[in-house]
């Protein structure tokens, strides 16, 4: 009776809550930024949305899979320079397909996944420090092919990327007038980066709820009782890996739409360095994680390089002191530090307190 009579006074849940007003003002935020915002920082936010997207397929294999890569930077090149050399056409010393950039871009994704695939048989048997030396020398390899296939990639002077073009709708440097507002390549490219984030976020967070994240995560915590237990290991990894690989790959196609022009600098050891640091500081295993950390770490050099002249201990290149990339660099150890010993969850863990707290404050 007094079960009954509990469920028969249950106050309804209502539809909307306060966080959910939060999400619709953020994304209202987002979709409003091209139009307040100079090309400064939509640039730095394209480079974050094609970190984020980057770290999340890092994330897939590193945090929820146990896997180490440092070879991450070697997808992001096969990527970048596969949609320049598939949409590129052939003239003077540059060779190309010439091929809609629509199909490039969705072609260079599908060849980081083949680039990954052929590597996925020593992924799905190695684990460890084994299997993050072996990737390191993808970059090695990787940079030395692009250094000379000049006539595919441009050596290191690098290569113009084609713009993207969607239905007869150009994302170049053109200015389209939108409600007064002049909308160049920056401001076009917004648009398609939130969609692409947005799409990569909620399919890997629908793995990782799933039978597949189960099994990734009873990998990477328990991999001996999984395969008892009838998870096929060496498969996982292996179909993992190719899955962050093709992640890779389109970050690494949206890099190149952005920088508009790709060189061997934009992909060396350091730039997986920082997708290790991305994923640990925002926190391993979580797409959300994956998201906040590389926020943090691709837009700290970008704001310690806009404000350089009035940042204590930071001078711009050349005029001696510290510079913004070493002092962001410096940042990220520390960073990196502080998260290991104090917030072994990463960043989002601070986001899932606060929400936890504000929930419970709301049952009260």
């Amino acid at each position: 009776m007094r079960a009954a009579a509990k469920t028969a006074t249950r106050v309804p849940r209502p539809l909307t809550r306060p966080g959910g007003y939060g999400w619709v003002a953020g994304a209202l935020l987002l979709l409003a930024l091209p139009f307040y915002l100079d090309t400064f920082w939509l640039q730095a936010g394209l480079f974050a949305m094609a970190a984020a997207i980057g770290a999340i397929g890092l994330n897939l294999l590193t945090g929820s899979t146990g896997q180490l890569s440092m070879g991450h930077a070697f997808f992001l090149a096969v990527g970048a320079y596969g949609y320049t050399a598939l949409a590129g056409d052939s003239e003077g010393r540059y060779t190309g397909l010439g091929l809609p950039t629509w199909l490039a871009a969705l072609l260079a994704v599908v060849l980081t996944g083949l680039a990954g695939g052929l590597f996925s048989p020593i992924a799905g048997r190695l684990r460890g420090a084994y299997l993050g030396i072996a990737t390191l020398a993808l970059i090695v390899i990787g940079l030395h092919v692009i250094d000379n296939a000049t006539d595919l990639t441009g050596g290191a002077l690098g290569r113009e990327v084609p713009a993207l073009n969607l239905f007869g709708f150009g994302f170049d440097r053109s200015e389209l007038l939108v409600a007064g507002v002049p909308f160049g390549s920056a401001e076009k490219l917004w648009y398609v980066g939130l969609a692409l984030l947005l799409g990569c976020a909620l399919f890997a967070r629908g793995v990782l709820r799933g039978r597949p994240g189960r099994a990734m995560n009873a990998i990477r915590d328990h991999r001996i009782a999984a395969g008892v237990m009838g998870v096929p290991v060496a498969r996982y990894r292996a179909a993992v890996f190719v899955l962050s690989s093709m992640y890779a790959g389109l970050a690494g196609v949206l890099l190149a739409l952005v920088f508009q022009n790709v060189t061997p600098s934009q992909f060396g050891m350091v730039v997986s360095l920082q997708y290790l640091a991305m994923i640990v500081i925002g926190g391993l295993g979580s797409v959300g994680g994956a998201v906040v950390g590389a926020v943090f770490v691709s837009m700290l050099p970008q704001v310690l390089t806009r404000y350089s002249d009035a940042l204590p201990l930071v001078a711009t290149p050349g005029t001696g002191g510290v510079s913004p990339g070493e002092a962001s660099a410096y940042l990220y150890g520390a960073a990196v530090v502080a998260v290991v010993l104090f917030l072994p969850g990463g960043l989002i863990r601070l986001v899932a307190r606060r929400t936890t707290m504000s929930t419970s404050g709301e049952k009260r």
